[in-house]
């Protein structure tokens, strides 16, 4: 028996595309018009599995515009293909297209009663993120997978950086922080305790809810204060977050502690920049070896509206590659996915303005 051989489907293939799908499935069949379509849209990738001539297997990535994600929307192997590993073989080259086509994840949809191809696809990587209920002909529920296909491998002499998780919801600024600082001096040891301490220094006291959050000058001191260069950049040069809180008393105190911060980071001789910082002045400064905290809305993330800090710590022609310190084990997340993260760099330059008045701001961080 000969190798499988994996391409492109072609007009060719719709009888035996559709012999195939009646064998495979008894409902949620794809029409010989769907196939037509799949296969003259440009836009998708439709492969096909072949031994000896043979067409035995079939995959549809379906991709969606202005988004990083793909979605397998079906996979077909014939019965008579058992033992061959077409559905490993297929789901790989499926992700290989996607990964040409600048995806950044795979998602894919399971029937709960499958056990075979959720356990196939969690050894591939795949991890459950959420559930479909009533999502088949039949009634029966999907389970919903993802697998983020694109990595960021540094290249060898370059920095690696360490990624911390933070321990609390409001303490994203100092743990991106303490990510800079261990990448820049590895005798420098991240830990709860001191994660704390840098929110103490750097908070802005008042926030929508809950605890306050970090700004930018406050976390420019505080890596200043642990003997690193620093430079802060920022295109507002009023109280920060100051909308984020109706109270009048509120406001004022946000507004005296702006001050307070002003006169420190006048003291350390520290100048703040005023303006609009560039992806072009980003991957300048990290060629430099710096490393930049910044501010992000997390609206385009997951629709909250919240500023939260993440760490840059590459940038390629396509993609800026962020550790997130933000975890949710709820939807199965681990550390291995916020650890260089990559976003297409226009989303990005998207993602770093937070608020109405599109404040934009990072803290660079460097040896001194």
């Amino acid at each position: 028996m000969s190798a499988p051989v994996v391409r492109s489907a072609l007009r060719s293939d719709i009888t035996a595309l559709l012999q195939l799908e009646a064998r495979c499935f008894d409902q949620d069949r794809i029409s010989r018009r769907s196939f037509l379509r799949f296969i003259e849209h440009p836009q998708d990738v439709l492969l096909t599995a072949e031994v000896n001539d043979v067409l035995l297997g079939y995959i549809l990535v379906l991709f969606r515009r202005n988004t990083q994600l793909a979605r397998i929307y079906s996979i077909a192997v014939s019965p008579d293909a058992r033992g061959l590993g077409l559905g490993r073989i297929l789901l790989e080259r499926a992700e290989m297209a996607a990964q040409e086509r600048g995806a950044v994840f795979m998602r894919l949809e399971v029937r709960t009663d499958n056990i075979a191809a959720q356990n196939l696809y969690q050894r591939l990587g795949y991890r459950q993120f959420g559930v479909y209920h009533d999502y088949y002909e039949d009634h029966e529920s999907a389970l919903r997978y993802q697998k983020r296909i694109h990595h960021y491998h540094p290249l060898a002499g370059s920095r690696a950086v360490p990624y911390y998780r933070q321990t609390t919801e409001f303490t994203c600024g100092p743990a991106s922080l303490m990510m800079a600082l261990s990448a820049l001096d590895a005798r420098h040891r991240t830990e709860p305790d001191e994660e704390l301490q840098l929110w103490r220094e750097a908070t802005t006291i008042f926030m929508t809810q809950g605890h306050g959050g970090c700004g930018p000058h406050g976390l420019a001191l505080a890596a200043h204060r642990r003997g690193f260069a620093v430079e802060l950049v920022l295109n507002q040069d009023g109280p920060l977050f100051i909308s984020s809180v109706r109270s009048p008393e509120k406001k004022q105190v946000l507004e005296r502690v702006h001050r307070q911060f002003l006169a420190n980071l006048a003291r350390a001789d520290i100048v703040p920049r005023y303006e609009h910082f560039t992806l072009a002045q980003l991957e300048q400064g990290l060629n430099e070896g710096r490393l930049p905290l910044v501010l992000i809305s997390t609206y385009h993330l997951d629709g909250r509206k919240a500023p939260h800090w993440v760490l840059v710590c590459a940038m390629d022609r396509e993609f800026v590659y962020i550790h997130d310190p933000d975890i949710d084990e709820a939807t199965g997340e681990s550390a291995v996915d916020k650890q260089y993260l990559p976003i297409a760099r226009a989303r990005f330059d998207r993602l770093a303005r937070y608020g109405q008045n599109a404040l934009r701001t990072l803290v660079w961080v460097a040896k001194p």
